[in-house]
């Protein structure tokens, strides 16, 4: 089975190859997308506390997407390389890097919960809680942060599924979290009364069921890299080489973690809860222009890593082209539908009037560099696809650190409010003209080595 994979990434027609991986992963996204955004409506829609729930769990989202970076570093570092090892016939190897992982993970769970549920508090009012919201963040996170386990190995191993050019089975992953979440969620929230705890336990039950579903895979015969536990063992030489092609998903992550804190700070300080709460409706809808570009983007890189491991030059171009076409088509398109119809994609959110029209008036300037966002995120998936960790690391920087942190506290000085809604277009625009020349500049350069010399 495993080996009729490999030839298949190796041999299929690429066109077909594409559709055939990305459209599970794609899938994926987009459930996992409702998975968040339908917590968020749930939320919202809380009887005589919607807003003020909404925003307290908003200030919540730097934490958890720190949880979820972490899961990043181990698995979107290890699966590529994962993958280039199974393209050059070394399945042991690929083998020593998936237990490495699952055991990595397990212990960055227990330091994360141990560690976040005790500084919970105060680091909610340092994001941009207030008196009126905290409470709402606290609850929420209390009983989320016993869930981290589920999240790391969920979200952790599921890319080495997907490695394996098993989209659809790495989509069942998130369909079986999703559907349970959604089914969950309002019978916590609403029937049984739990509020914001609701949708939290409904969350961590969510993720046990994908995290119990993508271990039990990864050790069934199915799999063409097995997790056996056995004594455990952390290599670390291997973790090494995952944590330094990981560490740009990683920044990427961290840096979106620390974005919401400069985020949701700023907009209380200059403007107040209104616009914090504004906020967070504004980057659910920029999780919807992203989502078909990362699940097409996720579908393409197992085919870029197994070929460029395989000394397949050409396919490896034929991958890429197909998935810079399709990432700055579709961004595009969504990002100027969102641009003319901010109201109808707010209205999702809340129905309440004052924070509907902040956001029918920021949004538009918020999303617009999204028009051209699809070269970074192509160039983004190339260069991690091609186990490329320093260019990748200097993109991940580039676009939060670099530019979007440092606008979003200098703009505001001189132009209020506005300024920190100004930074992200500012931000996008440029890191993504630069990963597109950076891309021109060195891909031939890539390919050309690894014909030559092998990586």
């Amino acid at each position: 089975m495993s080996q009729t994979r490999d030839e298949e990434l190796g041999n299929a027609p690429i066109p077909s190859l594409v559709v055939k991986l990305a459209l599970p992963a794609i899938t994926a996204q987009i459930i996992n997308l409702l998975y968040n955004i339908i917590d968020r409506v749930y939320i919202g829609h809380i009887p005589e506390a919607g807003d003020k729930a909404l925003t307290g769990v908003g200030v919540t989202f730097p934490i958890i997407l720190l949880i979820s970076a972490f899961s990043q570093l181990v698995g979107a570092g290890g699966a590529p390389l994962a993958a280039i090892s199974l393209g050059k016939g070394e399945r042991e190897r690929a083998q020593k890097m998936l237990r490495t992982a699952f055991y990595s993970l397990l212990c960055i769970s227990a330091i994360l919960t141990c560690v976040l549920q005790i500084i919970k508090h105060p680091v909610l009012m340092a994001f941009g809680a207030s008196e009126d919201t905290v409470g709402y963040g606290e609850s929420y996170l209390f009983i989320y942060l016993w869930g981290t386990v589920f999240v790391q190995m969920s979200l952790g191993l599921n890319p080495f599924i997907t490695c394996q050019g098993r989209s659809g089975t790495a989509m069942l992953t998130v369909l079986i979290g999703a559907v349970s979440n959604i089914i969950l969620d309002p019978v916590f929230i609403f029937v049984l009364g739990m509020g914001v705890r609701g949708a939290a336990l409904a969350t961590v039950i969510s993720q046990a069921a994908s995290a119990v579903w993508t271990v039990s895979f990864l050790r069934s015969a199915k799999s063409g890299i097995r997790l056996s536990f056995g004594k455990p063992h952390i290599d670390l030489a291997l973790l090494g080489s995952i944590c330094a092609l990981g560490i740009s998903p990683f920044i990427m992550q961290f840096t979106e973690c620390l974005i919401n804190v400069v985020f949701n700070s700023g907009l209380k300080k200059y403007g107040g809860d209104l616009y914090v709460g504004s906020m967070t409706i504004m980057q659910s809808v920029m999780q919807l222009l992203t989502v078909l570009s990362a699940g097409f983007n996720q579908g393409v890189q197992p085919i870029i890593s197994f070929n460029y491991g395989a000394k397949k030059p050409e396919r490896v171009r034929a991958a890429y082209r197909i998935c810079f076409a399709a990432s700055i088509s579709v961004m595009g398109i969504l990002t100027c539908l969102v641009m003319t119809f901010p109201r109808t994609f707010g209205g999702i959110f809340t129905d309440e009037t004052a924070l509907l029209d902040a956001v029918c008036e920021y949004m538009p300037m918020f999303v617009c560099g999204m028009t051209v966002f699809g070269i970074q995120n192509a160039a983004q998936c190339a260069f991690v696809g091609l186990g490329q960790a320093k260019i990748s690391l200097f993109l991940a920087c580039l676009r939060k650190v670099i530019l979007l942190i440092p606008l979003a506290l200098i703009l505001p000085r001189f132009m209020g409010v506005r300024g920190i809604y100004l930074a992200e277009p500012v931000s996008d625009i440029t890191s993504a003209l630069t990963a597109g020349t950076l891309f021109l500049f060195n891909i031939n350069r890539i390919l050309a080595g690894e014909k030559n010399h092998g990586h």
